[in-house]
């Protein structure tokens, strides 16, 4: 999948990878929503995969939704793109699926490019409001899948409203001896079920990319083309 990308601004990286191989693990169907597209890489990715779903993706800067355009036509896929911010678009329909790599870093630097400060920095899309929208929009059995800095578990447990319910879990380890640096999360409504903590995955073994996670690289097969 060939995905063009600003020269200067945020590119996708091994979050949305790990991200997307993680969604893969579930049955994707019917309306689906990525929040903060970026390029569109994961949300394209999903519906390459999953050729039936409805896809919509949102993206509050123009120049991304612009990306995303051209990457659709560009991988002949297709999908309703909406330029506007998330937590102030009324939707006209629920989600059966929501999906995003959001931003999650605290705190900006006042200097960076601000198409990376507003793809990179929680203050964007703070963590409360944005599990409350995705609650609202998503439908009565909806399911919400997405990652965070895994620090904040805690956090993100105590802030994820009802009816919504982790279902499942998987930590990301950069080596097998450093902490995880993110955690990848299910949540569904009305959900019963215990949560169930996934084997973790190892990002590399020495310098270089562990099995698994060249494993992911090539079922994604990607190719990022700076313009």
């Amino acid at each position: 999948m060939n995905l063009y990308q600003p020269k200067n601004g945020y590119c996708y990286n091994s979050d949305t990878m790990f991200l997307y191989d993680f969604i893969t693990k579930f049955n994707i169907k019917g309306e689906v929503l990525e929040v903060g597209g970026g390029c569109g890489v994961l949300g394209l990715l999903i519906k390459r995969d999953f050729p039936k779903i409805n896809l919509t993706i949102i993206e509050k800067q123009k120049i991304m939704t612009e990306f995303i355009e051209k990457n659709l036509k560009e991988n002949s896929l297709k999908a309703e793109v909406i330029n506007d911010d998330f937590l102030d678009y009324e939707f006209k329909k629920r989600f059966d699926f929501i999906i995003s790599n959001p931003p999650f870093y605290q705190g900006t630097l006042k200097s960076e490019n601000e198409i990376k400060k507003i793809a990179r920095y929680e203050e964007f899309l703070p963590m409360d409001k944005f599990f409350e929208k995705v609650n609202r929009v998503l439908s009565e059995r909806g399911e919400f899948i997405f990652c965070y800095d895994a620090k904040r578990v805690d956090e993100i447990i105590k802030k994820l409203p009802k009816p919504l319910k982790i279902t499942d879990m998987r930590f990301m380890h950069p080596k097998i001896d450093k902490k995880a640096t993110l955690v990848m999360i299910r949540a569904k409504r009305h959900a019963k079920s215990m949560v169930v903590i996934h084997p973790p995955l190892i990002g590399f073994e020495g310098e270089e990319y562990s099995k698994e996670a060249a494993e992911i690289y090539k079922k994604a097969a990607t190719n990022s083309i700076k313009v």
